[in-house]
């Protein structure tokens, strides 16, 4: 009897619901079930009883849709970025992985709704750690809802090169930062039983060239900045996997580097989990798995017929296999998802969505207020322009493959990229918050007019008929490419200059993947840096705008004033062309350096070492209200305790993010200051709070490549506390041995 399509999928459906995810085939008697055994003992039990060929299964992907064939196991896949087919006569399940930077991505694929959260580096202007981990736990329910069970989030490249187009996805400049929050997602995700992911392992820090840059770095910048953030985020967050870079690392690629997986990784930091590869990483057979790639990724190229062969003829040892092995199923058993599988439900797009406008919230930053002009009185405001970022349609968020889709398609569609394979990367999605509308709402007696910009002169008369004029600039980065310039895009700067000189009372709201340049900041009255705001961002906005929510965030990211007060004046490129996002995959080119020669001086610590003001410093961000600093004190031990009191000095309550660096003595060759610690404090109108923070001894120690270890430099260091980097008021002098 014929089968038709429809049936045949309704089939599979009930295949994929009941076989995978319960009910289905009786679960196998061996003794690997038994829940009451630890990881590593059923681990161990169910490796005796796999075949060569089992275990080669589990190491490389199954295919990937439009990049050569598709092992037919595919047809079990959950539609997501990833799958590994498992192994039902022992009981081990289909590893099904989705993209989740900032929420679970694909979604359109399966007619699926996913809540698009905030950018990471907004995330990470929140200096909240437990918002932190609220945000992964939101990622790691709605995962579990649509059935993965293995994310492939958890972003913490350092912000080395401001104009990277993934910056949007990672934590920010400061690697103790940037490590303590990503520690926090990862915790997130996987107390909700998803197997967790941070990524991408390491000095991925640019994206032209990605596939082929040769990242030069000396041992010990390598060690205090972009491996530090993963050294605080693997050893806080206990992450079950790892996702190796494209990119070379001091001439070897980053997927079969010795060093950084074998050496630091397993052995220093004693990492448990499997080391996966970005996907068509992987660039060998043997020199990868001897090196400590665990998975290759999406495909079998290096690690199915190859890998055999290696092990068969011992350029593999079989018991690199097994250990390459036992990660992955000891991680399945450890994490719960042998146990407790995911289980399909439709997600909560109400209540996360609170959580998302929450989230943004706390992450945008009041960069400035000129004369008090914020927050702005709904009640007495007459009329208001609103200009510009197709305010009337939503929100921006970036591309690539951490894009949530827009929850009933994207607001602004741009006709060229339809049905084009470029969409993932150039296509620019706006969420359905749409900002109009929220000021609106927020103010209903004010007349509000809406502009959309292309025409400066416009612009500025519908401003000058206003009395205030809001405009949304916005500057969209992605995947696979980096801005060539800091400078907004399709002559913004122009359109905010003219409103500016039309309109004193000029606000301007940027909406942006990281840092942009603000030629016009001294001619507007109030600026707010709302990065990718998600789908609560615009009520977000609106709610800071009108006061009915204080700003407490803080920029995790230095604003430079140009391109020119850069480490490099563009970003490092082969020669003769730029690249595409797509080489690698279609192309091959020879490695190019990128020489990261400003080695530890990244971010704030280039400005400070280089004495050059930014535009906004690293941790700067205005309140409503007003801060006082009193009591520090350093007191040396095991661990450092440092206390201070905070005051709210003004009249409505509020959160400081109170920020703690230390200067070291001159012998450690350090830059001028290093962020140690921070706290966010909630206070009422007049309110104090003391607090005393552990200063992990990490964070005082220097990186000596010729011992291959930490130290802390004996001498006298100062310790600094203030609410930025660039401003740090009280001081105290603590000697260590």
């Amino acid at each position: 009897m014929a089968v038709s399509r429809s049936a045949a999928c309704a089939l599979l459906t009930i295949q994929l619901c009941f076989g995978q995810f319960g009910g289905g085939p009786a679960r196998p008697k061996g003794p690997w079930m038994d829940k009451t055994l630890p990881p590593d003992q059923r681990a161990d039990l169910v490796l005796k009883e796999m075949t060569l060929d089992e275990k080669l299964q589990l190491v490389h992907g199954a295919g990937m849709a439009g990049f050569g064939p598709a092992e037919p196991s595919m047809l079990r896949s959950n539609g997501g970025g990833g799958f590994v087919p498992g192994i039902e006569r022992l009981g081990l399940p289909d590893l099904n992985m989705d993209d989740s930077a900032v929420g679970v991505g694909g979604g359109s694929r399966k007619g699926r709704y996913s809540t698009a959260l905030p950018s990471s580096i907004g995330l990470a202007a929140s200096w909240n750690t437990a918002l932190a981990r609220d945000y992964g736990k939101l990622i790691g329910r709605e995962l579990a809802d649509q059935g993965y069970n293995v994310s492939l989030g958890g972003g913490v490249d350092i912000t080395r090169e401001s104009r990277n187009g993934r910056n949007f996805e990672y934590m920010g400049e400061d690697p103790i930062l940037a490590g303590n929050m990503v520690a926090n997602w990862i915790q997130g995700v996987q107390s909700q039983g998803i197997i967790g992911d941070i990524k991408h392992y390491a000095v991925n820090d640019q994206e032209t060239g990605r596939y082929f840059a040769n990242a030069i770095i000396d041992r010990r910048a390598l060690r205090e900045t972009d491996l530090l953030a993963f050294e605080i985020g693997v050893k806080k967050g206990r992450p079950d996997m790892v996702m190796c870079s494209y990119n070379l690392i001091n001439g070897v690629y980053a997927c079969e580097n010795d060093y950084t997986l074998n050496k630091v990784l397993k052995q220093e930091w004693g990492f448990q989990g499997w080391v996966i590869s970005d996907w068509f990483g992987t660039h060998s057979t043997v020199r990868a798995a001897n090196a400590g790639l665990d998975q290759e990724q999406p495909n079998g190229r290096y690690f199915s017929a190859a890998l055999k062969k290696a092990v068969e003829s011992g350029d593999v040892s079989m018991a690199r296999l097994d250990d390459m092995v036992r990660r992955i199923v000891r991680t399945e058993f450890a994490r719960g998802i042998i146990d407790n599988p995911p289980t399909f439900q439709v997600p909560d797009p109400f209540a996360n969505r609170l959580v998302a406008q929450h989230v943004a919230e706390e992450s945008i930053v009041l960069l400035r207020n000129a004369n008090g002009q914020l927050p702005l009185n709904a009640i007495a405001l007459k009329s208001i322009a609103v200009i510009g970022g197709h305010a009337d349609k939503g929100v921006l968020s970036g591309g690539g493959s951490a894009q949530v889709d827009a929850a009933g398609g994207n607001a602004v569609v741009d006709p060229k990229l339809v049905n084009n394979f470029m969409a993932i990367f150039l296509q620019q999605m706006y969420h359905p918050s749409v900002p109009l509308q929220a000021i609106r709402a927020a103010a209903p007696s004010a007349k509000i007019t809406f502009v959309e910009g292309s025409d400066p002169a416009k612009a500025a008369q519908a401003a000058k008929a206003a009395e205030v004029a809001i405009v949304f600039a916005v500057q969209h980065t992605h995947e696979g490419n980096d801005v060539e310039s800091l400078s907004l895009p399709d002559a913004q700067d122009k359109l905010i200059e003219a409103v500016a000189a039309a309109n004193p009372r000029t606000i301007v709201v940027i909406e942006s993947g990281g840092a942009v340049a603000m030629p016009w900041s001294e001619k507007v009255s109030a600026i707010l840096e709302a990065w990718y705001p998600g789908i609560g961002g615009a009520e977000a906005i609106a709610n800071i705008l009108f006061g009915a929510v204080n700003p407490s965030g803080k920029l995790s990211v230095t604003f430079p004033k140009s391109d020119a007060d850069l480490p490099h004046a563009t970003v490092p490129a082969p020669a003769g062309r730029r690249p595409s996002p797509l080489d690698g995959l279609l192309n091959t080119l020879p490695p190019f350096p990128a020489n990261y020669d400003e080695g530890l001086k990244v971010g704030y610590k280039w400005f400070d070492a280089e004495k050059k003001a930014p535009l906004f410093p690293f941790g700067f961000g205005l309140s409503y209200t007003t801060y006082a600093y009193s009591n520090l004190t350093a007191t040396p031990g095991a661990e450092m305790k440092v206390s201070f009191t905070v005051r709210n000095t003004g009249k409505r309550s509020g959160a400081e993010a109170a920020q703690v660096y230390v200067a070291f003595p001159a012998s450690a060759g350090e830059p001028p200051k290093r962020l140690i610690g921070w706290e966010k404090v909630q206070l009422q109108p007049g309110e104090s709070k003391t607090v005393t923070l552990s200063i992990d001894p990490l964070y005082l120690s220097v990186f000596d490549p010729a011992g291959d270890h930490w130290k802390i430099e004996p001498g006298e260091y100062t310790v600094m506390l203030g609410p930025s980097s660039a401003a740090t008021p009280l001081s105290a002098k603590v000697s260590l041995p």
